[in-house]
């Protein structure tokens, strides 16, 4: 494997340049960051000592994942510092090379000693953010999440968690029908973070007005929130219509079918984020586990509150979503890349991967639309 310190010329049968896939091309990266690129042969670089290596299959940006939980058995409502990273590296080995670590609904005291601890990760970089999941949630639309600890959002809790994250909350989901919520939204936005419109029972209208207060992502689409009605469209007509928003999507083969999947990737294809929403047991097997202290077990890899028998969360990574929105959707390999890494990163302020000169060497090989090799900081993961 090339040193990422040194200068390595990346081939491949394709590059994935915004829209489209064009090639053969090829990569430069020194220094863990992408110095040129260009199409055809790689030219010669005047006698640098590049180690060429020939990934075969199409290069694409890494992956941005702004909905996952945790994997290998570590959940990040509860690991350790150490466990939190083992989970992500599970992630990132398999081309997410950027994530915001997720947190389900919790006693405040908690939520914010999560923060303050995630937000120590952010720091060194092993997340770009926290997405907080709750605890103001609707209780018929709950999921997984505690029903007794779910209420209506207080900005006074809000800027505890908010203070303790220092800078690193990213994205709340909330239900916009709850008591203050559209003056949490509007207290959030203007803390610069991101909020989300999900486990919600709430009507077009009350989606439109936290939609016009500042909300601009829709949680796990069809997931968690009334069915789309021909009289009353609820939170996902009203998100499928509104050019502000981004609508992540569940793409596991069990959250959503292939036909609704399907609308969005029609209706919307330029504000569609595939997500994993991956639980701890992703990367195991089948079992008992927990997501936010709520009793899971997972059966034939999907995972069901013991509860209710919601469905909670998935036991993907973004890369298998990628791979079925080529295989089930019929998206260009460009189009679901663009779901999952710059639509993803731009729904969250976060810096767009591309394959430009000066971005980081966070990439992933393609074959068919399946991850066979990913680098982070121009290193090969294993």
């Amino acid at each position: 494997m090339p040193d990422p310190a040194a200068s390595t010329t990346l081939v491949a049968d394709g590059v994935v340049r915004g829209a489209a896939v064009s090639g053969p091309g090829w990569v430069r990266v020194v220094d863990g960051r992408i110095t040129a690129t260009g199409d055809g042969p790689p030219p010669d670089l005047l006698g640098a000592p590049d180690e060429v290596v020939r990934v075969g299959g199409v290069l694409a940006p890494g992956f941005v994942d702004i909905h996952h939980h945790g994997a290998l058995g570590h959940d990040y409502g509860s690991a350790s510092p150490e466990d939190a990273e083992v989970a992500a590296a599970h992630h990132r080995g398999r081309g997410s090379t950027t994530l915001c670590a997720s947190v389900a609904t919790a006693p405040l005291d908690v939520l914010v000693e999560r923060v303050a601890l995630l937000s120590d990760l952010v720091a060194a970089g092993r997340f770009a953010g926290i997405h907080l999941e709750g605890p103001y949630l609707d209780a018929g639309h709950r999921g997984c999440h505690a029903p007794d600890l779910l209420r209506p959002p207080s900005v006074t809790e809000l800027r505890r968690l908010v203070g303790a994250s220092r800078g690193a909350l990213r994205m709340v989901t909330l239900a916009p029908e709850l008591p203050g919520a559209v003056d949490a939204i509007r207290y959030l936005v203007a803390e610069g973070v991101t909020v989300a419109v999900g486990h919600t029972s709430c009507t077009a209208a009350q989606a439109r007005a936290a939609f016009d207060a500042g909300a601009t992502v829709l949680t796990h689409a069809f997931n968690g929130m009334p069915g789309l009605h021909h009289r009353e469209p609820g939170p996902l007509g009203a998100a499928l219509v509104d050019d502000r928003v981004t609508i992540e999507l569940i793409l596991d083969g069990h959250h959503v079918a292939p036909e609704p999947a399907r609308v969005l990737a029609t209706v919307a294809p330029e504000r569609l984020a595939l997500v994993s929403d991956a639980m701890a047991a992703t990367g195991l097997g089948d079992g008992a586990y927990e997501i936010g202290g709520s009793a899971v077990v997972v059966t034939d890899s999907v995972a069901r509150a013991t509860s209710n028998g919601s469905l909670a969360g998935s036991t993907i990574t973004v890369a298998d979503a990628v791979a079925r929105a080529v295989a089930v959707l019929g998206l260009d390999v460009a189009a679901a890349v663009a779901s999952a890494s710059s639509i993803p990163a731009r729904a969250l302020g976060l810096p767009a991967p591309g394959i430009v000169a000066g971005a980081p060497a966070d990439l992933v090989v393609l074959d068919g639309g399946r991850v066979t090799r990913v680098l982070r900081a121009g290193r090969f993961l294993a």
